[in-house]
């Protein structure tokens, strides 16, 4: 395989913009009708998906240690779409049509060799690690509590029917009747639990139908379906290091999760916890963490206010109110929240002094799947 050959053709045709998925998908839908029910009714929200996956894919396909794991999450999570083996001949056909009808000249049959090795590749360890998962391919679960924190931010408490694991600081996939179909991420807000309940924080986006639906007409007693446990945002097993947090929005769920493992655990680590927010309503869960500061004297709570006078705490962008309380060189960092949140405290971090390599990031955004997928080959 040619790989910059495959990243070169990758360029050309993602300058086609929108035009690549939409072709992909009636193309895919036209010779493989089979496979139209593995997808939303809509498919606005669903169009980035394939090229997001193939681009992560693409910029790492020379890294097996990245892209393995990769792969083999996305075979293991794909389960609960349906995605059977035999789907993924189809995906390939129209996949390949659609690389070639973009690329133009620069199609060879060389080329085409390449790209259909490589997903040869992709597809034998997707469905490889989707046999060997012993994991069901989701979890029903049912809603037991629903809170309206804001007009847009409610804070959701599920019960699986069953166990379902997960390491703190990740994120599952959540699917309701009301919007069949579609999946989208939400970070788990607390440790495991004995009675298997789990804390999701979710943010209504303009224009999002899954946020939009959890937060304004899901109600307690509904039926959701959960997916596998996926992501990175989680306590590096080997450090006793103590702790900087540092949350945006949402982005908190994920780092009381974190807090809710390390007050379990027998360590003794200090922490301090930065939470930022536009405005003091925006501070929803202030309460919560609150208490678990004044449970535990080792946690350091400090909310920060961006946009509102009068707030009696802190005031100014959470990332510059960290570097000057530091310094934080000898801690582990775990940031998260918007993407011009965490690009920016990383920035600043590393300038004062944090080792880049002991500092954890996620970026929360609209658009994406979820915080801990790139994409998805097949739905």
């Amino acid at each position: 395989m040619d790989i910059q050959r495959m990243r070169r053709s990758f360029e050309i045709v993602g300058a086609n913009g929108d035009e690549v998925p939409l072709f992909f998908y009636s193309h895919l839908f036209l010779n493989y009708p089979e496979t139209r029910s593995l997808f939303p009714v809509s498919m606005m929200t669903q169009r980035d998906r394939l090229f997001a996956a193939l681009g992560h894919i693409v910029t790492n396909v020379d890294d097996v240690d990245v892209l393995v794991p990769f792969l083999q999450d996305l075979g293991r999570d794909h389960r609960k779409f349906g995605t059977l083996a035999e789907h993924y001949p189809a995906v390939g056909a129209s996949l390949l049509a659609t690389l070639e009808h973009f690329a133009g000249d620069a199609w060879t049959p060389e080329l085409a060799a390449d790209w259909a090795e490589a997903y040869g590749v992709i597809a034998t360890v997707m469905t490889e690690a989707a046999a060997e998962s012993d994991e069901p391919a989701w979890w029903d679960a049912r809603v037991v509590s629903h809170e309206r924190r804001t007009l847009d931010i409610a804070v959701i408490r599920l019960e699986p029917r069953q166990r379902l694991d997960f390491s703190p600081g990740q994120a599952v996939a959540i699917e309701t009747e009301l919007r069949p179909r579609l999946w989208r991420y939400y970070a788990v807000a607390n440790a495991p639990r004995e009675d298997n309940l789990i804390e999701l924080h979710v943010r209504a986006q303009d224009g999002g139908p899954v946020s939009s639906a959890l937060v304004r007409h899901l109600s307690v007693g509904d039926p959701v379906r959960l997916g596998p446990a996926q992501g990175d945002l989680v306590l590096d097993g080997g450090s006793d290091r103590d702790l900087l947090l540092v949350a945006g929005g949402t982005g908190v769920s994920a780092l009381k999760a974190i807090l809710d493992q390390v007050t379990q655990d027998d360590v003794a680590r200090r922490v301090d916890f930065y939470v930022g927010a536009r405005t003091v309503e925006e501070l929803y869960d202030l309460e919560s963490l609150q208490e678990l500061a004044r449970a535990h004297p080792w946690v350091t709570l400090v909310p920060v206010v961006s946009d509102e006078d009068g707030f009696a705490g802190e005031k100014g962008l959470v990332s510059d109110i960290v570097v000057r309380d530091g310094p934080w060189a000898s801690r582990d960092v775990y940031v998260c929240g918007s993407p011009s949140m965490v690009d920016e405290t990383v920035k600043e971090l590393v300038k004062a002094g944090v080792p880049e390599h002991r500092i954890r990031a996620e970026r929360f955004a609209p658009s994406r799947p979820g915080p801990s997928a790139e994409g998805s080959l097949t739905s």
